[in-house]
C-alpha cells in the first residue's frame, strides 16, 4: 500500500535509535559524549522525505475497506520479504540485505499499521518482541490519505464514476553503526552512501508492497490494473 508520513511525535522520536549517537550524514563533525570516545564505532544518522500516490479504480469507501482488512493481504503483498504478525494490526518485516560504506546490514522493522481515522491511515515503528537490532536502527514513518475524485479519463472497460487517489508521504531515519575511520571521508561521499541505503530501504519496503497491494484489489474488484508507466514514489 502506499503510505504516507507521520509527523514523529517527540516520544517516539528519542525513542527509537535512543541507543545510538545520532550525527547527520551531510555534517559528521559535532562533538561526541565521552562514553564513545573509545568505541571503534561511529553512529551516522540519514534521514529522508518521501511522498507519491497509487491510484486506485474503485470509490474511496471500497478502497477503505480493503485496506482496513490488511490481515487479509498484508503477508501476501509483502512477499518476498518475511512477514510475523505483531498483535492485531502490526508485523515484523526481514527486509533484506543492504550495503552502505562497505558495512552490510539485514534490518528488521516492526510496523504499526493504526486504524484509519477519517480516510487517513497511518503506519509508525513499533518494536519487534525478542529482536534487538544490532549495529542498526530504523524510523519509519508514514501517512496514507484516501482522496476520492470524479475521473473520466478511464480505460472503456472501467464502468465507475469515481476513483480514488492514494496520496502518501513517508519519513524515513537510519541509524548506522560503521568504522570510526568513516569520519575522514568527504561528506558527500557519507551522504550519497546514506541515500542509496534509504532508497534501497524505501524500494524494498514501501514501493514494492504499495504496486502489490494495487495488483490484488483491482484483481479482487475484476478491474484492470491502473497503468504504472507514471512515477509514482519520489523523494523531496
Amino acid at each position: 500500500m502506499q503510505i504516507s508520513s507521520i509527523q514523529p511525535s517527540s516520544a517516539s522520536s528519542s525513542a527509537v535509535g535512543s541507543q545510538f549517537l545520532k550525527v547527520s550524514a551531510n555534517l559528521i563533525e559535532g562533538k561526541k559524549p565521552s562514553h564513545v570516545e573509545s568505541s571503534s564505532k561511529e553512529t551516522l544518522h540519514f534521514q529522508g522525505d518521501y511522498i507519491g500516490h497509487m491510484e486506485m479504480y474503485a470509490d474511496a469507501a471500497s478502497v477503505a475497506k480493503y485496506l482496513d482488512a490488511h490481515q487479509e493481504w498484508f503477508h501476501r503483498c509483502a512477499q518476498p520479504m518475511t512477514v510475523e504478525p505483531i498483535g492485531e494490526n502490526g508485523y515484523g518485516l526481514t527486509v533484506g540485505k543492504f550495503k552502505s560504506l562497505n558495512h552490510e546490514v539485514e534490518p528488521k522493522i516492526g510496523l504499526h499499521l493504526l486504524p484509519q481515522e477519517q480516510g487517513v491511515y497511518r503506519i509508525e515503528t513499533i518494536q519487534v518482541p525478542g529482536y534487538e537490532p544490532v549495529g542498526y536502527d530504523v524510523d519509519f514513518r508514514a501517512c496514507m490519505t484516501l482522496c476520492e475524485v470524479t475521473d473520466s479519463d478511464l480505460p472503456a472497460e472501467v464502468s465507475i464514476e469515481k476513483t480514488t487517489h492514494v496520496e502518501w508521504e513517508l519519513n524515513l531515519s537510519t541509524w548506522v553503526e560503521v568504522p570510526r575511520f568513516i569520519q575522514v571521508l568527504p561528506d558527500n561521499l557519507v551522504k550519497a552512501s546514506g541515500d542509496k541505503l534509504l532508497n534501497q530501504i524505501v524500494r524494498q519496503v514501501s514501493k514494492r508492497l504499495t504496486r502489490r497491494v494495487q495488483q490484488e484489489f483491482h484483481t479482487s474488484q475484476g478491474l484492470p490494473l491502473p497503468s504504472a508507466h507514471q512515477k509514482r514514489f519520489w523523494q523531496r
